[in-house]
């Protein structure tokens, strides 16, 4: 049994691509911030390559959007939970710096979060996420 957890939390409000957006770019921090995570390269039966995959499963949750902070904030009490989050400062912008830029002069309680992403010991993992139901 693994002893870490990887989940996601989507908006439920979220159009559908904007909640495949989110879920993509939240995995694309996950396996970069994460090396663990992300298996080694594999073959088929006729020998063609085929990269690594993640050795985890990924649940995709939902929650009300004006419940992720309180759900990230929770998450951050745990020190050995790390928090990938996407917001609709990042959204909006047209590069990383501009994201970058913009989320630098706004306030905390003004960040409407799309999605997070968490990792880390399933105990603390499941303690902010258990009661959360599927996305379906």
């Amino acid at each position: 049994m693994l002893t870490n957890k990887m989940v996601l939390v989507i908006a439920n409000e979220a159009p559908p691509g904007e909640a495949l957006n989110t879920a993509a770019l939240l995995g694309v921090g996950l396996g970069s911030h994460h090396e663990d995570c992300v298996g080694p390269d594999t073959v088929d039966g006729s020998g063609a390559a085929h990269t690594g995959m993640c050795v985890y499963p990924i649940p995709v949750l939902r929650a009300p959007a004006a419940k992720l902070a309180s759900l990230r904030a929770r998450a951050a009490t745990y020190a050995e939970i790390t928090i990938h989050d996407m917001h609709q400062v990042a959204q909006q912008a047209r590069t990383y710096d501009q994201m970058s830029t913009t989320l630098s002069g706004t306030k905390p309680e003004d960040i409407e979060y799309l999605g997070l992403a968490l990792y880390g010991p399933r105990s603390a993992v499941d303690s902010v996420t258990g009661a959360l139901p599927l996305y379906r």
